[in-house]
């Protein structure tokens, strides 16, 4: 019996494991931090955009990813895929690393992809909360290419990657109502929470 029972024990762990790892982030946007310091200020915009991509990319079908409104323009995939590298980019900046090109990543599956986009952003949301107005200015996007290194400040990320992360987020929403998928009405992205 108590073989039984710790067996049971150990699989109602193992359970409990895989599903806080399984978990994205970003259903919601977090607590908003009760400081309006620089990193913070960030921070709240890294959320909102985890918020918006999570929602965005929520139930997404094959044709959906395949979707695209012009013949010359990306799918929906490419956009994702895109969008990645821009996630990669903001937590890069966040840790203060370089981005090396070209990107080693590559993703088994939309699945995959839509996972690691928003654990970049959990990773630079964490590393953004509480920097001072010092600490966020001494951050820089780096890129390193081809033995040359190429150095920005900071606020080249704001303006960069996480404006176009934003904004590419807003042509998956578009892609997908336009495919026949909707994007689930009761997200508020005022709120950072959906409506019940």
């Amino acid at each position: 019996m108590s073989r039984l029972l710790i067996a049971f024990l150990f699989t109602a762990t193992l359970v409990a494991q895989n599903k806080n790892t399984m978990e994205l982030p970003f259903d919601q946007i977090p607590q908003a931090q009760e400081e309006y310091s620089s990193g913070n200020v960030v921070k709240r915009m890294v959320d909102g955009l985890g918020y918006r991509y999570y929602w965005a990319t929520e139930g997404l079908r094959k044709e959906d990813l395949v979707f695209k409104p012009s013949e010359d323009s990306r799918s929906a995939q490419q956009t994702l895929e895109h969008i990645y590298g821009l996630s990669e980019m903001i937590v890069n900046a966040a840790l203060n690393k370089a981005n090396v090109r070209p990107s080693a990543f590559s993703a088994e599956s939309f699945a995959e992809l839509r996972e690691a986009t928003l654990r970049n952003l959990k990773e630079a949301s964490d590393a953004l909360t509480g920097l001072t107005k010092q600490q966020i200015a001494e951050l820089e996007v780096v890129f390193e290419s081809n033995g040359k290194r190429m150095v920005f400040p900071f606020w080249n990320m704001l303006n960069g990657p996480l404006a176009d992360a934003l904004y590419h987020t807003g042509q998956i929403v578009s892609f997908r109502r336009v495919s026949g998928n909707p994007m689930n009405p009761k997200v508020n992205v005022f709120m950072g929470q959906n409506n019940e």
